[in-house]
């Protein structure tokens, strides 16, 4: 074996012992709801109609020994206690912010090294501004797309206003991004949704692998039907990446978590409690 393969393997060696050896948690916060009215807007195959449902707004908090990182960062805290618009076909609300979370397991806001944003939309991105001194870690495609004029659905700069500013801490993605280095956390890159879209993949010790999807579906039935919003950026891009998901939870024999389905969140343990 020569010494190139070597150092090669010896990398996948080390990988595989440091994923296995690190301390990794996941919490599942209460980010949000969104009641809508018309299940249809999110199918192109005309699925759903006349269906209603009340969507989750999930976000994440991992720990990585002694790092914290947030997944997603729920509905603007403008919206906290608000009553839902009873006209609106889509309708948001808040009943607890993500500070008030962290609280309560005894975290605090500048513990947030790391806020990974799995796209730009406003619902993902509401409660950023909480955590200055976090880097942002987004697809490039989306990060640009607040500077677009016109602004793009569901997009507004002013959640991320301290990011925008020259010197702050961005990291914006093309590929995968192996986030601590050692294969435990790992954003991957599945854009359709918008055009920089990413998921999660957290290897849990005891709970084993989890995938958590961002919006490449908003609901499970979204990877049996081939449905996808009309909103979405790229339906192809959309198809693959929901492929991308289905095909690595078969082969990792992992947990598929859809963050706006209440029922696969609750495939993971309800906050306070969390999955090792």
């Amino acid at each position: 074996m020569n010494l190139m393969a070597s150092t090669f393997f010896s990398a996948i060696l080390l990988v595989g012992f440091e994923a296995r050896s690190a301390d990794v948690e996941l919490w599942r916060l209460d980010c949000g709801q969104i009641i809508v009215r018309d299940l249809s807007l999110f199918s192109d195959t005309y699925a759903h109609a006349g269906e209603k449902r009340t969507l989750t707004d999930s976000c994440y908090l991992v720990r990585h020994e002694h790092e914290y990182m947030l997944w997603d960062a729920g509905l603007p805290a403008a919206l906290l206690g608000a009553k839902p618009d009873a006209n609106a076909v889509l309708a948001p609300t808040l009943a607890k912010d993500i500070p008030t979370q962290l609280a309560e397991i005894g975290i605090k806001t500048e513990q947030i090294g790391r806020l990974g944003i799995s796209h730009n939309h406003f619902d993902h991105v509401g409660q950023a501004a909480t955590f200055p001194q976090a880097t942002l870690i987004m697809g490039a495609d989306d990060l640009a797309q607040f500077k677009a004029n016109p602004l793009p659905f569901a997009v507004d700069p002013a959640l991320i206003k301290p990011w925008l500013q020259q010197g702050s801490k961005v990291q914006a993605l093309s590929n995968d991004l192996d986030v601590f280095g050692d294969g435990t956390v790992t954003i991957l890159s599945t854009p359709g949704h918008t055009p920089g879209e990413t998921s999660l993949l957290v290897r849990l010790a005891e709970t084993g692998p989890v995938v958590i999807s961002g919006d490449v579906a908003h609901f499970e039935e979204q990877f049996k039907d081939g449905g996808v919003p009309g909103f979405n950026h790229d339906r192809a891009d959309s198809l693959a990446s929901m492929s991308r998901l289905t095909d690595m939870t078969k082969a990792l024999n992992a947990i598929l978590v859809v963050q706006h389905d209440a029922q696969d969140i609750a495939k993971l343990p309800a906050f306070p409690r969390s999955a090792r």
